[in-house]
């Protein structure tokens, strides 16, 4: 290995240094402030986990992002946490055992296999918040409102909501029989936004007329909030569970727009995470980032496998993502002491660090000045005693 090879990064693993290190350190204590005062409870996950935990109830595709390694311990495979949402859901069902409502949020390294199609790294830190134990429709509309409020502690401008509901599509598909074949082909004709490949196919395997028109019907349901009278009047005999979600949005959509600022959009037929969220979805986007920088929604009984099946939803977000959007703060200066040893200097230095300021003292033989080291004053010994005195651009070389 030459010297030049030792300092290059696995790709997709990234380091955070100075300013904006403090900028992400500086957001996670806003947002976990945010989220303890809508009563949410900080958890620490492991880094690590057995796999047979870690990725019940998300389907493939966390399995496909998992780095799996072997205990020494006890010969069994375990993984790397690649989305928090699992272990809370596990930490809610058998390590807390609470009765009632459960507020839980987390800010964490997690580690992916591959790199997110999306967002490129593969060393996020995943930032967020699960709702447990209330399965009704004032949980979710929290976790949205709590979603688009972390997006303006960010510092978003500007926000796009996408909302969607899984029960449509899954109540269509239960009314339909299809085989697990079929099921598969209106899934990816589904997610392609293929229209011509969707009717073909809907009605191959669809033998009732309404049924089938409502099915490619659900393709075609997407844009602003007149979708939804779109898709009451297209799906008036649509099975009771359509109808009742379609109730959901509107009044997700009504209560984020009586609070909140943003752009809405809906599209019926999302089915990110299908084998994983159960209600209501959404994904909040900000310009200039071609991905959603929230993602959310409900996913009930993830808890069963843990012995307790409960309600949940919530959110997840990236810090690094987060803190790009807005600069670092700029610096708030330091004092610059110099290179010595003497009882009252050292206390007057600590009397400094302890009332807040950022203090840097000077190292025998050190060649950089205050100047290097963004100090804005100096301690210097006048009248008696310690002071700091401001820099100027000249005496700070």
């Amino acid at each position: 290995m030459t010297i030049a090879d030792r300092w290059l990064l696995p790709d997709g693993m990234d380091e955070v240094l100075p300013p904006q290190a403090s900028r992400m350190e500086e957001l996670r204590r806003a947002l976990l402030d945010l989220y303890h005062c809508w009563g949410y409870d900080q958890v620490m996950p492991p880094p690590v986990e057995f796999l047979d935990s870690l990725l019940t109830g998300t389907g493939t595709d966390l399995d496909l992002q998992t780095f799996k390694l072997t205990d020494q311990l006890t010969g069994r495979m375990m993984g790397a946490s690649a989305d928090v949402t699992p272990q809370v859901a596990r930490m809610d069902a058998h390590s807390l055992k609470r009765q009632g409502p459960v507020r839980l949020c987390y800010c964490t390294n997690v580690l992916r296999a591959k790199a997110d199609q999306h967002q490129g790294g593969r060393s996020p830190v995943q930032v967020g918040v699960e709702l447990f134990g209330h399965a009704g429709l004032e949980a979710d509309s929290e976790i949205i409102h709590l979603a688009l409020a972390s997006l303006k502690a960010a510092g978003a401008d500007e926000i796009h909501l996408a909302l969607g509901h899984i029960g449509i599509y899954r109540s269509f598909v239960e009314a339909a029989a299809l085989s697990d074949e079929q099921e598969r082909a209106l899934f990816e004709a589904l997610a392609l936004k293929s229209p011509g490949q969707l009717a073909e196919l809907v009605h191959r395997s669809v033998s009732d007329p309404a049924l089938a028109d409502m099915l490619i019907a659900l393709g075609e349901l997407h844009g602003d909030a007149s979708v939804l009278g779109q898709a009451r009047d297209r799906f008036a005999g649509a099975p009771a569970p359509v109808r009742a979600a379609l109730d959901q949005l509107e009044a997700l959509y009504k209560g984020v727009l009586a609070r909140f600022d943003v752009s809405l959009y809906f599209d019926l037929a999302e089915l990110r995470g299908y084998q994983y969220h159960t209600g209501m979805m959404f994904a909040a986007y900000v310009p200039g980032y071609g991905h959603a920088l929230a993602k959310g929604g409900r996913y009930d009984d993830t808890g069963r496998a843990f012995g307790r099946a409960r309600p949940a939803t919530g959110f997840s977000m990236d810090l690094k993502q987060l803190a790009s959007l807005a600069l670092a703060s700029p610096s708030q200066g330091a004092v610059w002491a110099p290179a010595q040893e003497e009882e009252s200097f050292n206390a007057a230095i600590a009397a400094l660090r302890e009332q807040g300021e950022r203090v840097i003292q000077a190292l025998p033989g050190q060649r950089t000045g205050p100047a290097e080291h963004s100090c804005d004053r100096r301690l210097e010994f006048i009248d008696g005693r310690w002071q700091t005195m401001t820099l100027t651009q000249e005496t700070s070389a």
